[in-house]
């Protein structure tokens, strides 16, 4: 009977655990998306979580922090500075204890490793390995991105070439709902990639605990620079400590003492402490001993840089929302419209990049004014279904010249390839091709949802009247051209 008692204990989640079920709960509490197949792209959207979850999961109600600091280095420094003032506030505060107590991806590699198997114990090699994640931090995250930001526009290499969390959230996500069959007609080398990065993590965090948190994630690696200093985390008493090391063996990261930057802060350590030297900090136990000598120097510093950092975040969020409450934001200084996104409504305008056959120009168009009756669609070179229906696009260019504009704004993500591409296929087309705005503006502020191809079609007004979500034929562009020209 004991032993069937220990085994129900042993199955009952733990505090930890479910903190962790709850703030990935809370992160993905966008249910209605996996039931649609959309992604969810409300105002809450310009908040970053504190862990790793991606922006495309079906589910998310926030960005990811490492997608979104990708993306800011090629925007106005108001994005950069509120992306970055939200993660450097992430740091202070937390450290590493994000890790170990609200990230949804380090859930699932916990569950993963609960599986019975042989287990992988820690040492040497497995230290080693743990530096990984910092170059992956300094070359996939921030020296790639900035290298494209001074080219053309910031490439998000972790996220396009690494960061399993988004093939499983967001890209299986999508795929499974089956309203997004003809996304697999998009799917390539890149995402086999991307999926044999998964599966080789899956299975390698049913034998390595956390094996993507040891040795690859670079937000993991960001955080654990700040957990000497954070608020919150684990600490110690040096002066009741034995140095026996239990805390050390007990813990399945790779850490040399309590608190570096490998400590998740899982507190697993508190309870094996034979002199309760381990405790958390602020804790009630911790805070009447950090009030004398040079730690209360250390709190004070502490609590004053955050209570900083909370006001300047308060700040720009305040702005960040409030620039203009009551119209959409157009990004690179464009005129702020009072229109929208739906079927009857004055499309929004904005001045796009053309795109010629030799390069990316300084050239614009504006979709909303063009006063033809104009079709607008979102491609990509990568996108096998926008290959695909592109041609259906360049008839309806040349057989209604003198009465359509056909423009193909192509995302501006990965605009490097669509010259060559144009060049190639579409050199004397009437179509007119254009890049899309920075962060993709143009595609969110017209209704995009986070996959490609999306058209929309106005009148000769700019009025909106018919909007496709997935790939066409060339017989539903001409039926809607052909209503507007007899209407």
């Amino acid at each position: 009977m004991s032993k069937f008692t220990d085994k129900i204990k042993s199955l009952k989640p733990t505090k930890r655990k479910l903190i962790q079920l709850y703030a990935a709960l809370l992160f993905n509490a966008n249910f209605k998306g996996f039931a649609t197949g959309n992604i969810y792209q409300g105002n809450t959207k310009k908040v970053c979580m504190p862990g790793l979850n991606c922006y495309s999961c079906p589910g998310a109600v926030t960005a990811c922090p490492l997608g979104s600091l990708q993306g800011s280095f090629s925007a106005d420094r108001s994005t950069l500075f509120y992306v970055g003032g939200i993660i450097l506030l992430y740091c202070f505060l937390f450290g590493r204890l994000i890790c170990g107590w609200l990230c949804p991806f380090g859930l699932i590699q916990e569950l993963l490793y609960k599986i019975k198997t042989p287990k992988l114990k820690k040492g040497p090699i497995t230290r080693i390995l743990s530096f990984i994640k910092y170059f992956v931090l300094i070359f996939f995250v921030i020296i790639v991105p900035i290298m494209y930001a001074f080219r053309d526009t910031p490439l998000p290499a972790f996220c396009k070439y690494i960061c399993p969390a988004g093939t499983l959230e967001g890209g299986i996500g999508l795929l499974a709902n089956k309203v997004n069959e003809s996304y697999f007609s998009m799917l390539g080398p890149l995402f086999t990639w991307k999926f044999l990065v998964l599966v080789s993590i899956i299975v390698g965090s049913i034998f390595i605990f956390r094996m993507f948190c040891r040795f690859i994630c670079p937000l993991g690696a960001l955080y654990g620079l700040f957990n000497r200093i954070s608020v919150f985390g684990v600490k110690v008493d040096n002066s009741k400590c034995t140095y026996c090391n239990r805390c050390i063996s007990r813990c399945k990261m790779d850490i040399k003492h309590v608190g570096d930057a490998e400590c998740i802060s899982c507190g697993d350590c508190i309870d094996v402490c034979p002199t309760k030297a381990i405790s958390w900090k602020c804790s009630k136990r911790s805070l009447p001993e950090t009030v004398y000598g040079h730690t209360k120097t250390r709190l004070i510093t502490r609590i004053i840089s955050c209570v900083i950092l909370v006001a300047v975040l308060a700040g720009a969020i305040f702005y960040y929302w409030n620039a203009d409450s009551n119209n959409v934001q157009i990004p690179n200084g464009q005129e702020q419209l009072e229109q929208g996104n739906e079927v009857g409504d004055k499309c929004y305008g904005a001045e796009l990049n053309i795109i010629t056959s030799d390069d990316i120009t300084t050239d614009t168009v504006n979709p909303a004014s063009t006063e033809k009756i104009t079709v607008i669609n979102f491609w990509g070179t990568w996108c096998t279904p926008c290959v695909n229906e592109l041609p259906y696009f360049d008839q309806i260019a040349d057989n209604y010249a003198d009465d359509v504009t056909v423009i193909a704004v192509h995302t501006n993500m990965v605009s490097d390839t669509a010259p060559e591409y144009i060049k190639n296929h579409y050199h004397e087309s009437n179509i007119i091709f254009a890049r899309d705005l920075d962060s993709e503006g143009y595609y969110s502020m017209l209704g995009g949802r986070g996959t490609y191809p999306y058209t929309v079609v106005l009148d000769s007004d700019g009025v909106i009247v018919k909007i496709f979500f997935e790939a066409l034929e060339y017989e539903d562009l001409e039926t809607v051209v052909e209503a507007q020209l007899n209407s």
